[in-house]
């Protein structure tokens, strides 16, 4: 990647600060002035499509602040807002000249406002509820403007408050319930009584949160506003405030220690958006993408936090640990069931980041599946593994066993070197383009294939999701561009067709100026094309069959992400097209005629419809009966849905002689497989891939 014009315009800004701005007029400039200005030098100078600074993104700016700020609208009054207001075409000017006005209006204003939920809260909770009013909290924030004055405020947090304690009290009378039949020596709790226990148990989760947000400095709340203003540029630029780049450094150590899990947060919640091949969560299986963690608890006695509305940073840390502690996790499904799951923390077992094979057998016939979690490749190690060399020498293995077709499943894969996804493009093709890489105001870089050799010729079938991302996106661009393979799984990929890279604060000053340290940005520079000229950015790679799954109904991708970065076409590139065997037209109607007779499509189409329904539905109940009522209803679809989970496709899973080989030695190679085997017979899309292969021959 080529940084030169860009570390020459570094140069020059760090002249202008040395010299110019502070230079001989300030002996210790203002720190925050500093990051400020290196932060719009860094973003106006190396970002791919930089912004002007004008009333419309100080518009945008405003507006995504205060939802960041107060996002469930359960702290400013819309005289705070009223306050705010004057600032909203401001900002830009503030920014150009380092003024944090605006910021430390608003920092003060929240920093009161959440002091003060202490007394509304309190109030609340030292008086028993009654659940036999028909009441209702609206869950979507989204659908609530600032409360008009205090009292309305208070009203909002009673309803809020009302109900963690309704689900506190109905959980204590379930279990109440079944320890009166289990344990005849059980001393049983009136309904006040547990009641009151329900709402003494809200007050503590409410207080260590507040606690919590009361003891964020200024510097954590400034990180928030320096992330708001690289937000404006697109979703994955990014301030790392001195704390945050140590975290990140570690994070990219290769030492992984923990539950093994990706988190983000999504509308106030720490979502997961990853579960690590080979780690403590991936072992466990509970966990799930799109998971809500709700609340944390450490051990079998740990006292449950709340994590809802946490920033990021310091729900990890209560989630991350050392190796052999419990960590318990009360998520939300994203069926809206909520789940406690106990994982034991632990390194990543590496090997399972890796690429591995399988040999699948139906009707005397052998296909070959390559499971590919990342594309891993380490450049200070000449000797490590990299994904493009070990899914070659997987191709190896499947063809020595003699199998007719290959799946490539690039499922959950967010992507990784694109070194390594050029090198696997070419053991498909015979030589070619692969993907066209853009810096700004410059013409596009050609990355080729120029190996003439074909490792595998024979019929291909990859698969995908809506996480498969970044260089699965390339590889499965170019094998559908060259029509070398057939495309399956959800109606496109994620569609994260940007280039980050970071850059420290610190290594961009002057060392006279004593402000250090600073932190670090990550920037987004580049951006991804096909041979046939479009963007992968925001679209994805759209599949050629199109399977139902239970996310297909939900927002979810790149094209759901603030500020996102559009959609573009540049010149296409000269290619030769592989012809498949089959045309795709009668590939895709055989397909769709299978998936329509499918009970389990049938199903899984349901479900996703279902669970869209759930998504939509934004009022939840305060009244006892009515909540006991819908839960029931709940459940009695959950277990409509439940067949989906026990379905097995009837194919065969062997292991490769060279495998077998190495199972003989290994016992606990062999407890791996034998589970990963397992659970491949569930796979509906597994089988319909080999179909396709079939469709192929």
């Amino acid at each position: 990647m080529k940084k030169k014009s860009f570390r020459i315009a570094i140069l020059s800004l760090i002249l202008v600060v040395a010299g110019v701005t502070y230079g001989f007029l300030e002996p210790k400039p203002d720190k925050d002035r500093v990051i400020l200005e290196l932060i719009q030098y860094v973003l106006n100078e190396g970002h791919y499509a930089p912004h002007s600074l004008d009333n419309k993104f100080s518009e945008d700016f405003y507006e995504s602040y205060i939802e960041r700020l107060d996002y469930s609208k359960r702290y400013f009054i819309q005289s705070d807002i009223d306050k705010f207001h004057p600032f909203n075409t401001l900002i830009d000017d503030q920014l150009k000249f380092g003024d944090l006005t605006f910021f430390d209006l608003t920092y003060k204003n929240v920093h009161k406002r959440i002091e003060n939920t202490k007394e509304i809260y309190t109030e609340i909770l030292s008086k028993p509820m009654n659940f036999s009013k028909d009441e209702y909290l609206v869950s979507d924030v989204d659908k609530l403007d600032f409360a008009k004055d205090l009292n309305e405020l208070n009203e909002r947090w009673r309803l809020y408050l009302k109900y963690n304690v309704l689900i506190r009290y109905t959980d204590a009378l379930e279990t109440q319930e079944k320890e009166i039949k289990d344990n005849p020596e059980y001393v049983v709790k009136t309904n006040e009584e547990l009641e009151k226990e329900a709402r003494k148990g809200v007050l503590k989760t409410v207080e260590a949160f507040n606690k919590r947000m009361v003891e964020l400095t200024r510097d954590e709340w400034l990180s928030i506003y320096l992330n708001v203003l690289t937000a404006q540029f697109d979703p994955h630029t990014t301030y790392f405030a001195p704390k945050d780049k140590k975290r990140f450094d570690q994070s990219m150590s290769g030492q992984l220690e923990g539950i093994g899990a990706r988190l983000q947060v999504k509308d106030s919640y720490i979502t997961i958006i990853e579960v690590i091949s080979g780690s403590p969560s991936w072992k466990q299986g509970d966990l799930e993408v799109e998971d809500k963690i709700i609340k944390v608890s450490q051990g079998n006695d740990g006292e449950a936090v709340n994590v809802v509305g946490m920033r990021l940073d310091d729900a990890v840390e209560l989630i991350k640990g050392k190796k052999g502690t419990v960590v318990k996790l009360l998520v939300k499904k994203i069926n809206g069931s909520k789940k406690e799951i106990s994982i034991t923390r632990d390194v990543v077992e590496i090997e399972e980041t890796f690429a591995k094979s399988v040999v699948i057998q139906k009707n005397n016939i052998k296909y070959g599946l390559i499971n590919l979690p990342k594309f891993y490749v380490n450049f200070n190690d000449k000797n490590a593994r990299n994904s493009a060399d070990d899914v070659e020498k997987e191709i190896i293995k499947l063809k020595k066993e003699g199998v007719e077709g290959i799946i490539l499943d690039l499922r959950n894969n967010g992507g990784g070197s694109l070194q390594a996804a050029i090198k696997m493009s070419g053991l498909f093709i015979k030589d070619g383009p692969i993907v066209q890489v853009k810096s700004r105001d410059k013409d596009p870089e050609i990355y080729k294939d120029k190996d003439k050799s074909v490792l595998w010729s024979g019929p291909l079938v990859i698969m995908i999701n809506q996480y498969s991302a970044s260089a699965s996106e390339i590889l499965a661009a170019a094998m559908k561009d060259y029509g070398r393979a057939v495309i399956i799984g959800s109606d496109h990929s994620y569609g994260k067709g940007t280039v980050q890279n970071i850059w420290n604060l610190d290594n961009l000053i002057n060392p006279k100026l004593d402000v250090k340290p600073l932190g670090a940005i990550k920037l987004t520079i580049q951006k991804f094309y096909r041979i046939n000229g479009g963007a992968t950015q925001l679209k994805g790679v759209e599949s050629d069959v199109k399977l139902p799954n239970r996310y297909m109904y939900l927002d979810i991708g790149e094209k759901e992400q603030d500020n996102a970065m559009a959609w573009d076409t540049i010149t296409p590139l000269k290619y030769k097209k592989w012809h498949l065997n089959n045309n795709i037209k009668n590939i895709k109607k055989k397909s769709a005629k299978r998936i329509s007779e499918s009970e389990q499509f049938i199903l899984i189409d349901e479900n996703a419809k279902w669970l869209k329904s759930r998504q939509e539905d934004v009022k939840a109940s305060l009244n006892i009966d009515t909540y006991n009522k819908e839960n029931e209803e709940f459940e009695m679809e959950i277990e409509k849905f439940k067949p989906i989970s026990e379905y097995n496709n009837n194919l065969d899973f062997v292991s490769t002689k060279k495998e077998l080989e190495l199972v003989k030695l290994d016992s606990s190679l062999a407890g791996k497989r034998k589970r990963w085997h397992k659970y491949l017979t569930k796979d509906a899309y597994i089988e319909e891939s080999v179909n396709i292969l079939h469709d192929l021959n």
